[in-house]
């Protein structure tokens, strides 16, 4: 399959390129531009207050600018990076793992499997969860039954995390009145405007803290880790979630914990055809400069390379490779996951590009084929579909 992706290759000029052949810290600054872009969700949220710090960083040390280009859902935080434009996003779930498989809107036409890397992902002590208005009485998942829920248009990541949450109650959206929204941000002011009564998020984005300080007031649900088979519904939805007592964010605190469910956010991502050495000093730099920037946003203790997990849901680009490799801290049994995710992808690709040579009556008919032939290439290839329908 060929992907609608224009290769990427930052202008670093002479002088940057024949740096890339040094090392040292001096030599750190010349591998990344002077000016670099990346996407992140909307203002005020969790992986744009990071962003932002981190550029604060990069400026201060390294005289690098980083602009952080908004994006309302995870198409358009996608978009970017598929046409070449930008090389990194502080992306979610929706535009790494689920670009990757090809659901949602990265199934639909112009789209389908995309292939993403990971360059780092961050583990803070937040939780990606949902959100509740104070004033419902909402203590569990099981609760939401009858409530108004957001889902947010052109975000499958924020959905279908919802979907998988709902699950674990067994609930589904039939059980709640959806309010779509078009962007994170409406769907959160919606909670606080009295719209809507609840929907997805960071515990830590700057919105959970205005629903919090608002007169509705906030809540988590709770996703009691003791429910096996409760758990055995959310991952069947979402395999990238794991159990964890939440202690960062709006309400929470270590002495005020959330027992929840969470995934890494935001994952710093990129697209397989991004210059390895540009990745290779983008990882560098973030992992070096840590200390600069982890206290300066509410989650960016989640950076630390201590936290990371590199066997994932995504594969890790080759250039972030290089440098984990080079400060000992990549193991040989990641190489064997990371092939297998790569193996994955090419898969898929396969199977997309089998699907673009059909003839359909109209694009919810090629949805429709898209999700058994996908889920047949993957059962084919002795690989776990996750989703056939969605």
């Amino acid at each position: 399959m060929k992907h609608a992706i224009k290769p990427l290759r930052i202008a670093l000029g002479a002088a940057a390129m024949a740096a890339l052949t040094i090392t040292g810290g001096t030599a750190l600054a010349q591998k990344l531009p002077s000016q670099l872009t990346w996407t992140a969700y909307d203002v005020g949220s969790g992986g744009y207050n990071q962003a932002v710090a981190i550029g604060n960083a990069l400026k201060n040390k390294m005289g690098v600018t980083l602009r952080v280009l908004p994006g309302k859902n995870d198409v358009s935080r996608t978009v970017p990076l598929r046409e070449g434009k930008v090389p990194f996003s502080a992306n979610g779930v929706g535009g790494t793992y689920m670009a990757q498989e090809g659901m949602y809107e990265f199934g639909g036409k112009g789209w389908g499997p995309q292939p993403v890397r990971s360059l780092l992902l961050n583990n803070s002590d937040a939780l990606l969860t949902i959100v509740a208005a104070g004033d419902l009485g909402v203590k569990t998942i099981a609760d939401l039954k009858g409530k108004r829920i957001a889902w947010v248009i052109g975000a499958p990541s924020l959905n279908q995390n919802i979907t998988a949450l709902l699950a674990y109650a067994n609930l589904t959206w039939n059980d709640v009145t959806k309010v779509e929204f078009g962007g994170f941000g409406q769907a959160m002011d919606g909670i606080i405007n009295n719209q809507v009564d609840a929907a997805f998020t960071s515990t830590i984005s700057g919105k959970a803290f205005q629903i919090e300080s608002s007169p509705r007031g906030i809540a988590w649900p709770t996703v009691p880790h003791g429910d096996k088979e409760g758990w055995k519904r959310l991952k069947a939805h979402a395999p990238f979630y794991v159990p964890f007592m939440g202690t960062e964010g709006a309400g929470l605190s270590k002495e005020k914990p959330v027992e929840g469910a969470t995934y890494p956010y935001p994952v710093l991502m990129t697209y397989e055809n991004v210059d390895a050495g540009l990745v290779y000093a983008m990882t560098k730099a973030m992992v070096e400069l840590f200390n600069d920037y982890k206290d300066a946003a509410p989650g960016n203790i989640g950076w630390d390379l201590k936290r990371q997990v590199f066997d994932w849901v995504v594969p890790v680009h080759e250039g972030a490779v290089k440098y984990f490799k080079e400060i000992g801290v990549w193991k040989p049994e990641y190489d064997k996951s990371n092939a297998e995710l790569i193996k994955r992808q090419k898969v898929l690709a396969d199977a997309w590009a089998a699907h673009g040579k059909g003839s359909y009556a109209d694009d919810a008919a090629a949805m429709k084929a898209w999700q058994k032939m996908r889920a047949d290439a993957l059962v084919k290839a002795g690989m776990e579909p996750v989703l056939t329908e969605w």
